[in-house]
């Protein structure tokens, strides 16, 4: 018998109704009010809403939260970031994941795409938090924790302790900490093996600058003659690309993780939102890393992205906010064919309950509205991830 979780009177599409949880998915969307059930929550003055999928972070990274702000991309990263990684042991990174799992799940999320090393650590702070996770097998040949061939046969040999809710995937950093042959090798691999393949692409000026004085072709043509773009690819950044680019990436079917709050703390340039969004491109919306945003705030990060859209392209109507919801919600879903995102019979019952008597949501002329530019994320209530509540407030 599967466990069943009722929750009553919640708002959800503009109406107060029943909803019925069993096992892992949304059964009945119009319980009866006699519905019995394993567990009731009682959602009187909430609203149901789905949660967040945050598509690009560095969990373990919380743990440098602070360390070394307010400087450029390569000076952060070469100076400061890469030698306190060296010095991080397998003990700090689960320490380091599990702080930012805590974090994530508090302001509703319930999924991350994680790169990073050590990944049974990140994988164990999972697993013990109820969430979702695709977690990259993380490639820098420059960096003392890569470790080229036991990283592949940990792909091939992969066995999920959660029964579901980890995925894995093929992580080469970025063009400039990856050779070309590593990245075909990657690309392969990800192919052969059905994965989604993660990666840092066109985040700043000077990473496009350099590789067009490398191999004379900016990074999005580069990785595509590599073979490596397609509809398997989630592409982080995505700042510095031409409209040939962005058809480019619309064509094969990239999905853009697009990071705003670390785009502009690390200054490496603005979201050509309007025309990715004209483009056809998919786009959804990550944090990045602690260290660099410096939280795992979806919701705050949903609002920066909508802000930037209209700041950038002069129109108030760019990315409004049930287009931004979308992005961080549904769209980060569908790119890890996770069959969630949205509150529906069937889907997996993911979720957040938002509580409607939260000064920031009152008054509530648009619920959706609120989210995106009014809220916090003080007014969530709980959090359910596979029908499990993991966040009780």
């Amino acid at each position: 018998m599967k466990n069943t979780l009722l929750v009553k009177n919640v708002l959800h599409d503009g109406r107060k109704t029943n909803i019925l949880v069993e096992g892992n998915r949304f059964r009945n969307m119009a319980a009866p009010e006699e519905t019995v059930a394993d567990k009731v929550i009682d959602a009187q003055g909430k609203a149901i809403l789905p949660p967040f999928f945050n598509t690009h972070t560095h969990a373990a990274m919380s743990l440098l939260r602070g360390y070394a702000d307010d400087m450029p991309l390569f000076k952060w990263l070469s100076e400061y970031i890469w030698p306190f990684e060296n010095k991080m042991t397998s003990h700090d990174i689960y320490e380091g994941s599990k702080l930012a799992v805590r974090e994530m799940i508090k302001s509703g999320s319930v999924f991350f795409n994680d790169m990073y090393f050590d990944l049974e650590e990140t994988v164990r702070a999972v697993d013990e938090s109820g969430m979702r996770a695709a977690l990259g097998v993380t490639f820098v040949e420059s960096h003392s924790k890569s470790q080229q061939e036991d990283k592949l046969q940990m792909l091939r040999h992969w066995n999920d302790p959660t029964g579901g809710r980890i995925q894995l995937t093929v992580a080469p950093h970025a063009i400039y900490t990856v050779s070309d042959e590593l990245f075909r090798k990657c690309a392969e691999t990800a192919h052969e093996m059905n994965l989604k393949l993660h990666v840092h692409l066109s985040e700043t000026a000077k990473e496009v600058e350099d590789c067009v004085r490398e191999h004379g072709m900016t990074p999005v043509r580069y990785l595509d003659s590599l073979g490596v773009l397609g509809p398997n690819v989630i592409a982080a950044h995505v700042v510095h690309v031409d409209r040939e680019e962005m058809d480019i990436l619309a064509e094969r079917g990239v999905t853009i993780s697009h990071c705003p709050c670390s785009n502009m703390k690390l200054a490496s340039g603005v979201f050509k939102a309007k025309q990715l969004i004209d483009a056809g491109c998919k786009i959804t919306i990550g944090t990045d890393g602690d260290s660099s945003n410096n939280n795992q705030d979806m919701r705050e990060e949903m609002k920066f992205a909508a802000l930037l859209a209209k700041m950038s392209s002069g129109d108030p109507e760019t990315l409004p906010a049930d287009e931004a919801f979308r992005w961080a919600t549904a769209a980060g879903a569908e790119a890890f064919d996770i069959d969630s995102g949205v509150i529906a019979q069937g889907k997996l019952a993911d979720f957040i309950l938002v509580d409607l008597n939260d000064e920031r949501m009152r008054p509530c002329h648009h619920l959706v509205s609120n989210w995106v530019y009014s809220a916090d994320t003080s007014a969530i209530d709980k959090v359910v991830c596979d029908g499990k509540v993991i966040y009780e407030k």
